[in-house]
């Protein structure tokens, strides 16, 4: 198994065994806190060979600074089977796209997203957290 792509993005799609990635970013500014990020997608894009056959189970977590995962269950966890390869290839490819919904921000910091591919860790993508202050002698828009 190797992995290919794993990244935050704002939205992500499997099109015909293409993944397509809009949007990739690291950062998230913020004016308060605790803060909720509307949406956005994890597109991960996993490379198999015939010695991965088998059973195998991927599991996300949003974790905090303190190493807490912060989504209810622990993340969502996809399983899924890599059957025999046919013979005229030599890898199959599988795209996972996993939407997140009103993710919770509760201060300034660095999180990570954590995924795991049958209790192995295979990707940490950073995700930074920042306090977006109103310039000094700034009033906010006119009316």
């Amino acid at each position: 198994m190797e992995l290919l792509t794993a990244v935050l993005c704002d939205s992500a799609a499997d099109y015909n065994g293409k993944l397509c990635i809009l949007g990739a970013f690291d950062t998230i500014w913020a004016r308060r806190f605790p803060a909720v990020h509307p949406h956005c997608s994890i597109a991960v894009r996993i490379l198999f060979r015939d010695t991965d056959e088998g059973t195998h189970q991927l599991h996300l977590a949003l974790v905090d600074p303190d190493g807490k995962s912060m989504l209810p269950g622990g993340g969502p966890r996809i399983n899924f089977e890599i059957r025999q390869i046919p013979e005229q290839t030599f890898f199959l490819t599988r795209n996972f796209v996993i939407n997140l919904q009103g993710m919770p921000l509760q201060s300034p910091a660095v999180y990570s997203i954590d995924l795991r591919m049958d209790d192995t860790i295979i990707a940490r993508i950073p995700l930074q957290v920042v306090e977006l202050k109103q310039p000094p002698g700034a009033h906010g828009p006119q009316a």
